[in-house]
């Protein structure tokens, strides 16, 4: 992971626990063409996994969980993630493991990320620049 992947993961964890009370404990975030693919840990709060440990409470929690993520995003745009990688979010996909606690969000942009940020990241060093 290289400091813009980085930097991205540190802007998933703030907007995730200023919307939803709470962060994941660890976000992994690569580069791949037009996605941020972040792997998270440590999603479930407290009262979920006591929910999970019940058959029936893990899709109902898979699902609102999902749903509550994708949810967030159309309401709150993630203008800071767009400012700072200088590209506009256009979609995102989501889900959930509850018995490991292992989510997986898929950021779509409108740029190739990759190119832009590839592991040296951009060509003058400020994430608002670099290839077109």
């Amino acid at each position: 992971m290289n400091k813009y992947e980085a930097e991205f993961s540190n802007l998933v964890r703030a907007f995730r626990k200023r919307h939803m009370g709470k962060g994941p404990s660890h976000i992994r975030t690569t580069f791949c063409r037009n996605w941020a693919i972040c792997e998270l840990e440590g999603n479930l709060s407290p009262v979920e996994k006591f929910i999970a440990e019940h058959k029936e409470g893990k899709p109902m929690l898979r699902a609102a969980r999902t749903e509550m993520v994708k949810s967030m995003y159309r309401k709150h745009h993630p203008v800071e993630m767009e400012q700072f990688l200088g590209a506009k979010f256009v979609d995102l996909y989501v889900d959930i493991d509850i018995e490991k606690d292992y989510g997986i969000s898929i950021f779509v942009f409108d740029i190739n990320l990759e190119e832009k940020f590839g592991r040296g990241g951009p060509a003058n060093g400020s994430p608002g620049a670099g290839h077109a």
